[in-house]
């Protein structure tokens, strides 16, 4: 069925949001699985003009792509208030179509924003993606992100695998959290597994305002404040948060303080203030702007 709502699918699926890795495309149609009342459900969407050719038709369905893409925001709308701001204008032309790309699993966010701190997004994505495949349950070609449960029992590193299991070489000790290559976000990743599956219970934070839940967030291991409005942007959908990292920095820097070094907290409470509920569209949009435009060569 088309859904009408204009979005680039390409762009907003492959703009690097830690909500998940991007989709797995082929012959043009990006296909998933998402869990619909903890049932699976092979999801495929592909471009259609403007639009997205969604291959379901039940109503639950349809409302769980809707969020995903967020394609109930108005993307006219944003362009007219981009527009309606002089250090805004033409951004909607380098990034027309470019959505929030949500989560449908906020555990996977949570784990995902944590492995993109200080990591490139082909490296992030990539563990990610490792993750589900060693711990997931598989559904067709695709595979669902692990509870939180699950992940709490991965072994850390190779080592801890080889001591704990009934593996006799330890080369082929390949089922641990290292061996994904997330590094040293190994043991922030168990721990905060072990938060959300003993302590904290995810479900709540969508009941939260955007200061408890970011001050909740910090509680979670290995989250620092730009991790923590990654997750509430890409995983809760708080459109608020602005997350704030050096290039971010850079860039409102340049557009708005006459390239002066201003603090990355600053900035972030800057477009907080300066943005509102449009804050979190508006880094969206800064970032790939800055990338397509040239603007992110200039800054270095």
């Amino acid at each position: 069925m088309i859904i009408k709502a204009p979005i680039d699918l390409d762009l907003t699926i492959n703009s690097g949001q830690t909500s998940q890795p991007p989709w797995m495309k082929v012959d043009g149609e990006y296909g998933n699985v998402v869990l619909i009342d903890g049932e699976p459900a092979i999801f495929k969407v592909k471009q259609s003009g403007d639009y997205l050719d969604f291959n379901l038709e039940d109503k639950k369905a349809v409302s769980k792509l809707n969020y995903i893409f967020d394609l109930d925001f108005n993307l006219n709308k944003f362009y007219k208030y981009l527009n309606s701001h002089e250090e805004l204008k033409g951004m909607s032309e380098f990034c027309r179509g470019l959505r929030l790309f949500l989560a449908p699993d906020p555990f996977e966010c949570i784990i995902s924003s944590i492995c993109s701190a200080n990591n490139s997004i082909k490296r992030w994505t990539k563990s990610v993606s490792q993750i589900k495949e060693n711990w997931g349950n598989k559904h067709g070609n695709y595979y669902t992100f692990p509870q939180s449960n699950v992940l709490s029992n991965a072994y850390l590193d190779e080592g801890e695998e080889f001591n704990l299991s009934c593996i006799s070489d330890i080369s082929k000790c390949c089922t641990n959290l290292k061996n994904c290559g997330v590094g040293y976000r190994a043991a922030y990743m168990r721990k905060a597994s072990e938060l959300f599956a003993l302590e904290m219970d995810l479900s709540q934070i969508f009941t939260m305002s955007y200061d408890e839940a970011f001050q909740t967030m910090l509680e979670v291991p290995g989250v620092g404040p730009k991790v923590a409005d990654c997750i509430l942007l890409y995983g809760f959908n708080f459109k608020e948060a602005f997350p704030s990292d050096v290039w971010i920095k850079r860039i409102v820097s340049y557009l708005y303080f006459d390239g002066k070094d201003i603090s990355v907290s600053k900035v972030r409470e800057f477009g907080m203030e300066e943005f509102g509920k449009n804050a979190g569209y508006v880094q969206l949009y800064m970032f790939h702007y800055a990338r397509r435009s040239g603007l992110i060569g200039k800054l270095k």
